[in-house]
């Protein structure tokens, strides 16, 4: 019994460990939503070169994710971290110097954009070994009934990253547009030495897993179908990320100096209702609830809130569209992770991990071009119109395709 206890104890601790670890993560990338708009307008881009930030970083992830995902089933999930956080440290870092630089007049024009584009390249290779090992991790310290609940906690520390990050954005801009990217770097290099004192190894190096095989067999099926939705939902979602400093700013009349404090205020509120939903309604439910199920209950809510924003023109009724948004997310996100994570053996943990996180970089590698390009050559309104859109086709396909978790064969 003591015995017992104490391993329950030691893995409760494995995940809030983890579980701070990825809040802190996120957290130091979500102070930089608020100030990405009005940094690319004083440093001269447009609205489609902004949108290349957040692609090429995504890019990198895309292709990057399943190959950190399959190294952490080899060597070990830890290093394959702690790495990660490493490298996002770096690149955040490297791009704080360069805005300086044009902030400055030193650099400018296609030098500058290209430098600020390379840091990004840099940032996805190095830092996408961090979401695919923490989401292995967390289902190595989690048996199948709780794994949508495991799964709903670590969104639930994204959540939260996204309710203090933008409004710790919006306050650090005071001091500077590039404050909070160096803020950021920082906040990496201390993350990166919390995992890697104090966060247990869930995968022995070396152990020989003979159920793994070739990632992309396992692109088959339900499985597909729930990677095509976290790929689209995630397009969605990040083309409203990445244009609404841009559409608050103009629709309310803000000036720059006013954008950070006022987007940070509305996307804080956007993952507070987020993390809400995340930590408290959603672990419950997906206990009497298949992850399945509540997969088109976020796509409704979700695109309604999408529809929502594209009529909005006051703060009270953007907020409002946010706050939707982000409970439709909050439902999504974990019910996707768990459904696919239920859809494969425990060998094949940080495989699906990997090709899920690909799924997640694909959608936010084109989401930001699509959006930006919509909202600078069509309309302040069309990318909300074409999220909500996207949303609606993906409900159909779930009705049509009815995706249901199929359990592995044992071994």
């Amino acid at each position: 019994m003591t015995a017992e206890h104490s391993a329950k104890a030691n893995t409760g601790r494995a995940k809030l460990i983890l579980f701070l670890t990825i809040f802190v993560a996120m957290l130091g990338l979500s102070v930089l939503f608020p100030i990405f708009g009005p940094l690319s307008r004083q440093l001269g881009l447009t609205e489609s070169q902004t949108g290349w930030f957040s692609t090429a970083y995504s890019l990198m992830q895309f292709v990057f994710s399943p190959i950190w995902g399959a190294r952490s089933e080899r060597v070990g999930r830890k290093p394959v971290l702690v790495m990660g956080l490493i490298g996002f440290s770096l690149s955040f870092g490297l791009f704080a110097v360069i805005a300086d630089l044009g902030l400055r007049g030193v650099l400018g024009g296609t030098l500058l954009f290209a430098l600020l584009v390379g840091a990004r390249f840099l940032g996805g290779i190095l830092s996408s070994a961090t979401l695919p090992t923490a989401q292995a991790m967390m289902a190595d310290l989690t048996d199948k009934e709780n794994r949508a609940a495991a799964m709903g906690l670590i969104g639930a520390a994204f959540g939260l990253g996204v309710i203090f990050g933008p409004g710790l954005g919006g306050l650090l801009a005071n001091f500077g547009l590039t404050v909070p990217v160096y803020f950021s770097a920082g906040l990496g290099l201390v993350t990166a030495l919390l995992a890697r004192l104090t966060l247990r190894e869930t995968r022995a190096p070396g152990t020989v897993s003979p159920a793994v095989g070739n990632r992309f067999a396992l692109l088959r099926g339900p499985i597909l179908v729930f990677l095509i939705i976290s790929t689209l939902f995630t397009l969605a979602s990040v083309g409203m990320e990445q244009t609404i400093s841009f559409y608050v700013q103009d629709n309310l009349g803000l000036s720059v100096a006013q954008t950070p404090a006022v987007v940070g205020g509305m996307l804080a509120f956007f993952g507070f209702i987020s993390a809400a939903v995340q930590g408290g309604a959603i672990r419950p439910l997906a206990k009497r609830v298949s992850a399945t199920a509540l997969i088109p209950l976020g796509l409704i809510v979700m695109g309604a809130g999408m529809f929502a924003l594209s009529a909005s023109s006051v703060y009270w009724s953007m907020a409002g569209s946010l706050a939707l948004i982000g409970v439709g997310s909050a439902i999504l996100g974990p019910s996707l992770s768990a459904a696919l994570s239920l859809s494969v053996s425990e060998h094949q943990q940080g495989q699906v991990a990997g090709l899920n996180s690909s799924a997640l970089a694909l959608g936010r590698m084109t989401g930001p071009l699509i959006g930006t390009g919509l909202y600078q050559t069509v309309s302040h309104h069309a990318p909300y119109i074409f999220s909500g859109g996207v949303l609606a086709a993906l409900l159909i396909v779930v009705a049509l395709a009815r995706p249901q978790v199929r359990a592995p064969a044992p071994g």
